[in-house]
């Protein structure tokens, strides 16, 4: 019999799976395995968030995988010896994944397919994570974008609202050998700290088509502004099930679309905005594929010889648990740890405070957030913190400091967002809620701690060190 297998990894799903698609119109016979293989990811293995979200993902695809007849071979090893032990005991003769776009990932995945191809092995790679492969746009120069506006604009006119690939029955699906139980592969973390993630997400691709609906029906149309607004559910929420692949670009583009046109045209939605956000996820796996260097080193390398501050884990774990002493920043931390995910204008405030009040090295907030956010992505992450911190791809000029009181007072200004997530504060009255400092008697009774620097004093001390860098040097050509 003509047989498949399809390797899943951070594609977990069975709707428009153009690698599991294309295995089906194929083969008479299609067999899905994920291999757990984490020293793959090299120093990027998987945090504990993402890894309790594999978990359940995992658990939801095989559900779907049951229901359109087939089913899910769970294995763990190195990835090559694993399919080759596979391919002789089904005696396919054909591999199909979907691409990863992380430099680690690449070169795996380069390895396996030259080996399998040697030994007479088929194997075919689609793109299910992106609209664009990320070398597919270039400047007029024939080089990679810096640059997000340029790099839309090029990107922009060559989407279109396509209708996403059907689920499809899996035919001649039969167990292999030597399979492991989900439990056997060790992802769940032993702490309880969990069970606020399982309050808070519904991992696998009934909950990302949940989620898409909740945000069709209920934020889209208000999108622009409420997006900013950290106590409501304005956004999607949809980056975590965009990251492990429970639902795509695509798969969005055309329901928002679909919903709009459904819509009267006096109040219809405008996408826009939202398609933008997504443009920036596809902007940060283009800068991740040509600048393989940037999770660890400056993109500018101006900022080489910056001064940070010496690492001190003390401050630094005031920061991780939420006790800085500055309302908002201590909210968002608190908000990351119980629930693994935090609100997009929130992650820039604590990223601010972090590398320029602070002065601590970009690379220890990332480190954090790759372990604390169940939407850790590689690329996003690292787009994310050299943009605040002023050292990456069409960064915020380092001058720009975000001011957390200025920002809760701008975004939080009833303080639902602060009280929620500070209960020693809840009682707060309004005067003092983002400023708690200005009251000592609130902080003795409340608990609640002191400032760890003073905003305006650490600001202008970070400007100096800013400014004592050689203008221009290392810098890198936009």
């Amino acid at each position: 019999m003509n047989t498949a297998l399809v390797l899943f990894r951070r594609d977990l799903r069975v709707a428009d799976n153009p690698a599991l698609g294309a295995a089906c119109a194929a083969h008479a016979r299609v067999l899905p395995v994920f291999i757990h293989a984490p020293d793959d990811d090299g120093e990027w293995t998987a945090g504990a968030a993402s890894r309790w979200w594999l978990h359940h993902s995992l658990a939801a695809l095989e559900r779907e995988l049951r229901a359109n007849g087939g089913g899910l071979h769970l294995r763990r090893g190195d990835p090559l010896e694993v399919l080759r032990e596979l391919i002789r005991h089904s005696a396919a003769s054909a591999v199909y994944w979907n691409r990863r776009y992380e430099p680690a990932a690449i070169a795996h995945d380069t390895r396996i397919r030259s080996a399998l191809q040697a030994e007479g092995v088929a194997v075919h790679s689609h793109n299910a994570a992106l609209w664009c492969e990320p070398w597919q746009l270039a400047t007029r120069q024939g080089e990679p974008y810096r640059v997000f506006t340029p790099y839309w604009r090029s990107l922009r006119p060559q989407l279109q609202a396509v209708e996403p690939l059907p689920a499809p029955r899996l035919p001649g699906w039969r167990e292999l050998p030597d399979g492991l139980s989900l439990d056997a592969l060790g992802l769940l973390p032993r702490i309880a700290w969990a069970g606020g993630l399982a309050e808070s997400w519904r991992p696998g691709e009934a909950g990302a088509r949940e989620l898409l609906d909740i945000f069709a029906d209920d934020a889209l149309g208000d999108y622009a502004h409420a997006r900013d607004l950290p106590a409501r559910h304005g956004t999607s929420r949809l980056s975590p099930h965009l990251h492990f692949g429970e639902i795509s670009p695509r798969q969005i583009h055309f329901a928002l679309d679909r919903r709009a046109r459904a819509t009267d045209a006096k109040r219809r939605p405008d996408l826009e905005p939202y398609l933008r956000e997504l443009g920036w996820r596809e902007f940060a796996h283009h800068l991740l594929y040509h600048f393989p260097h940037t999770p660890t080193d400056n993109f500018n390398p101006r900022f080489d010889g910056f001064p940070w501050a010496p690492t001190d884990q003390a401050v630094l774990q005031r920061w991780q648990r939420g006790r800085t002493g500055i309302p908002l920043v201590d909210a968002g931390m608190r908000e990351l740890w119980h629930t693994g995910w935090m609100h997009n204008r929130v992650r820039m405030v604590v990223a601010s405070f972090l590398t320029k009040n602070l002065r601590q090295h970009w690379r220890h907030g990332a480190r954090w957030f790759w372990d604390s956010l169940v939407d850790a992505d590689l690329a996003n992450n690292t787009l994310g913190w050299q943009w605040v911190a002023g050292c990456g791809a069409d960064a915020a000029p380092y001058f720009r400091v975000f001011n957390p009181v200025i920002q809760s007072k701008k975004f939080d200004p009833d303080g639902s967002y602060l009280r929620r997530w500070l209960p020693e504060l809840a009682e707060a009255p309004a005067s003092v809620l983002h400023e708690p400092w200005k009251d000592e008697a609130l902080l003795r009774r409340s608990g609640y701690p002191a400032p760890m620097v003073d905003l305006a004093q650490s600001r202008q001390q970070a400007l100096d060190a800013y400014a004592a860098l050689p203008a221009g040097a290392g810098g890198t050509s936009k």
